[in-house]
């Protein structure tokens, strides 16, 4: 009856994290068959495996080979490289059945939570990564960086350059800034000004 209990707790667990957290940030519907998929397979083939003469090490290692597999099959971002093994995680606390009901839901539930902070939208907010492509063949850094904040309107912390193309005149960067206070004030101003509008039927450039 307990192992009964943690499956629920687990499906509980892993219907929070994508239908609650992941799907409302980050709106990829395939993600979601995988991150259940790869729960529910994980947890049901690990509840086999601790009630039968199969070796444990064996299941769980041929789970991670999958998991590299299924990594490598497409482009996943890092934050989603984390709910997956999130998922994975959710189902060998729910199958392995090692500890008690309460522990293995206080981990189920802290799994959740962090992840669920650490990908808040309000979480530094102000900081930003993209790769860029510029006009120009810049190889001096200062003034690269000078260029990239006109760009973006912000503070630049870190570039890396990835390539300068001196044929074509571009230059390939990832760049790491933060925006500025006035300008994400001035943003706020003008969603609230735009939604005023539409909300009065005003017309948007009158």
């Amino acid at each position: 009856m307990t192992s009964l209990y943690v499956a629920l707790a687990d499906l509980i667990a892993i219907g929070v994290l994508c239908f609650a957290v992941y799907y409302p940030r980050h709106r990829r519907r395939e993600l979601l068959v995988a991150f259940l998929g790869v729960n529910v397979g994980v947890l049901a083939v690990t509840t086999a495996l601790v009630s039968s003469d199969a070796t444990l090490g064996l299941g769980l290692g041929l789970f991670g080979v999958l998991s590299i597999i299924r990594l490598r099959s497409f482009e996943l971002g890092q934050h989603e490289v984390a709910y997956y093994f999130a998922a994975l995680a959710l189902g060998l606390l729910g199958g392995l059945g090692s500890l008690n009901l309460p522990l293995t839901t206080l981990l189920m539930a802290v799994l959740v939570v962090v992840l669920a902070v650490a990908d808040s939208p309000r979480l530094f907010s102000r900081d930003h990564q993209q790769m860029m492509l510029l006009e120009g063949a810049y190889t001096h850094e200062p003034t690269l960086i000078a260029a990239l904040e006109s760009v973006v309107g912000g503070h630049v912390h870190k570039v890396l350059v990835q390539k300068v193309d001196l044929v074509n005149d571009t230059t390939l960067v990832d760049v790491r800034w933060s925006s500025r206070v006035d300008t994400l004030l001035g943003q706020d101003m003008a969603h609230l000004a735009s939604s005023s509008r539409s909300a009065t039927g005003a017309p948007v450039g009158a």
